[in-house]
């Protein structure tokens, strides 16, 4: 069974919109909807669970139904943080599903990643237990501990960019994150299941991603996805790159 788990929980203060990011309508769709379609058009994706804002779940089961979504299994609410949210998808998941299913953690803002990607987080867990969608970092990474003065220089060869999904086993990620929460910091500086399971000392293992796979965060990544969206349709409908 593999199981796509998509958090949309965000309030987006960052946009500056008048409604959260995920539900902002490119080309008339939701960009939570944009996403969704990449799973449910996906032959080797089984089941969707979603998680959003408590006062938006309604909006979202409606959309459902409206586009016949039909591996959507339930919309839940989320929770204190992002962690806590996908927290809560993963025990919903483990309600139903075995502990051996695969789940794919996925942002509901990143509504660009290509099927290959989607299918290479698949079999990266077959093969390596975990897949950590990733793509080489092209500009150089600077670390500031005080926002002022450069701390370190990374070497830029070894350096990559981390993307979603991140795939697990259910039953695994499951059980790191009750260690976690069951931890003295908790949640504290966990920023995704990648920075998790390397806190527990587990190997992360790259899969490769793809750069138009971008979290839509601020306006001008709204302006980058259309863009992306017209690149699509020119190459279905003319076979070409403009």
């Amino acid at each position: 069974m593999n199981i796509a788990l998509i958090f949309a929980g965000g309030k987006g203060t960052r946009m500056k919109a008048s409604l959260p990011k995920q539900f902002l309508k490119i080309n008339g769709k939701p960009i939570l909807f944009h996403t969704l379609d990449l799973f449910q058009n996906h032959e080797d994706i089984d089941k969707i669970y979603i998680s959003t804002i408590d006062e938006w779940i309604p909006y979202v089961k409606k959309h459902v139904e409206k586009g016949q979504y039909s591996k959507v299994v339930d919309v839940i609410g989320g929770g204190d943080s992002a962690q806590d949210t996908i927290y809560r998808l993963l025990v919903r998941a483990s309600e139903e599903n075995s502990g051996d299913s695969i789940v794919l953690l996925h942002d509901g803002v990143r509504p660009f990643v290509e099927k290959k990607v989607i299918t290479n987080n698949i079999e990266g867990v077959k093969k390596n237990g975990n897949a950590i969608t990733s793509v080489p970092a092209y500009e150089t990474i600077m670390v500031s501990e005080d926002h002022d003065v450069v701390d370190s220089v990374t070497i830029r060869d070894n350096t990559f960019l981390g993307q979603a999904p991140q795939s697990f086993y259910l039953k695994d990620i499951l059980d790191a994150h009750n260690k976690i929460r069951n931890s003295a910091n908790g949640y504290k500086n966990m920023v995704d299941a990648c920075t998790i399971i390397r806190t527990l000392g587990m190997k992360a293992h790259l899969v490769d991603g793809n750069r138009g796979n971008l979290k839509i965060t601020t306006p001008e990544d709204v302006y980058t996805f259309k863009a992306y969206l017209q690149l699509k349709e020119d190459k279905e409908t003319f076979g070409i790159d403009r």
